[in-house]
């Protein structure tokens, strides 16, 4: 094989691995746009490395290289899976970084078509079937299929007011609640901030909005953090 061809299998392997982590990265996702390039374009060259780095030993085993990164990539994803609040988050993005793997050693074995098609795979998953997910993971009772509004609350020291209400807005990035306002007022300790932020939703769902909030009680300079539900539904008009 020349060095051109191996080239063009490293530069297919880094594209596509963008191509996967375009999405991770819009999303706000611990592993983003250079980390899946970089899982790619890892097993696009342990894969060239196996498959011609041995040829002139007796004995060697090239497919044996290649099988390593399966398990490899399974050390890399374990970082990303964290338990945040009630729940455990990272296991669809360790899932793409396997994902991103298996891609890169496809185009490190020339198998373009299929590199290609597998990133369509990937990229359609976790775009098509996220709000699929979200439809059936809160499949409302009759009768409640109404909107939320919440109230969030967190008092924090005056020096770090600009820094709770930037953790506030990231953390709402990554889910399906929509911020409608946010204000500071003071809280008549010296010292002490309130942020308050009003925040709404297609559906009520309690568990999301603990996973949101959660981080927030980490942070030391936040000495309270508590939400509740305003409402669920507005007040129907005469007629209606």
């Amino acid at each position: 094989m020349t060095t051109a061809e191996m080239v063009l299998r490293l530069g297919t392997g880094v594209g596509l691995g963008i191509v996967i982590g375009v999405e991770r990265q819009y999303r706000a996702r611990m592993a983003g746009l250079r980390t899946n390039a970089l899982v790619a374009a890892g097993a696009t060259l342990f894969v060239l490395l196996s498959a011609h780095g041995f040829g002139g030993l007796t004995g060697a085993d090239p497919t044996r290289v290649a099988a390593q990164i399966v398990s490899g990539i399974g050390f890399l994803g374990a970082g990303v899976i964290l338990r945040d609040g009630l729940s455990i988050r990272g296991l669809n993005t360790a899932a793409t970084l396997w994902c991103s793997a298996a891609v890169g050693s496809l185009a490190g074995a020339g198998l373009y078509s299929v590199a290609v098609a597998g990133t369509v795979v990937v990229v359609v998953v976790n775009l098509a079937l996220r709000p699929l997910g979200r439809i059936i993971d809160r499949r409302p009772e009759s009768g409640d299929e109404t909107p939320s509004v919440y109230d969030f609350r967190a008092v924090t020291r005056d020096e770090s007011e600009a820094h709770v209400r930037a953790l506030l807005v990231q953390a709402l990035g990554r889910t399906d609640f929509r911020l409608a306002s946010v204000q500071s007022s003071n809280t008549g300790t010296e010292g002490l901030v309130e942020v308050r932020a009003e925040l709404s939703a297609e559906q009520r769902d309690d568990k999301q909005m603990e996973s949101a909030v959660s981080r927030l009680s980490l942070e030391p300079s936040v000495t309270s953090v508590r939400w509740e539900v305003r409402s669920e539904a507005p007040e129907p008009k005469n007629g209606e």
